[in-house]
């Protein structure tokens, strides 16, 4: 992919991480974190609703498949990494449920919410 290819792909996403911000607060999740990084890992979105934190991973694809299916075992790998080292240190959040849930973004659709689309390695 060229430079300008990943520049406007890169702008996508946080285009795309920016909704789906947006359309977890307008249904009632508390934004912890956005775009946390971790030595080897990566999470778009850390929310929570009660007792239940959400490891989010975001895609936009042009169908709802592809972004489903962008999230392969190397990615849920990289955000249990990531998730881990959150959760050390956050150790408030130590005794809530854990789930590794999707947004999915796809062309004149509302954002996509899949709860536990993928496992966590916790």
């Amino acid at each position: 992919m060229s430079a300008p290819a990943r520049r406007h792909a890169r702008g996508l996403g946080l285009e795309a991480e920016f909704f789906a911000r947006l359309y977890l607060r307008a249904t009632g999740w508390k934004v912890l974190a956005a775009s946390y990084r971790a030595p080897g890992g990566e999470i778009d979105i850390v929310a929570r609703r009660r007792d239940m934190v959400a490891f989010v991973e975001v895609k936009a694809r042009a169908t709802r498949d592809g972004a489903l299916l962008a999230i392969d075992t190397q990615k849920q790998r990289r955000i249990s990494r990531a998730a881990r080292h959150w959760l050390v240190r956050n150790a408030a959040h130590q005794n809530c449920n854990f789930r590794g849930d999707a947004i999915l973004v796809t062309p004149w659709r509302l954002p996509e919410r899949v709860d536990g689309a993928f496992a966590l390695d916790l």
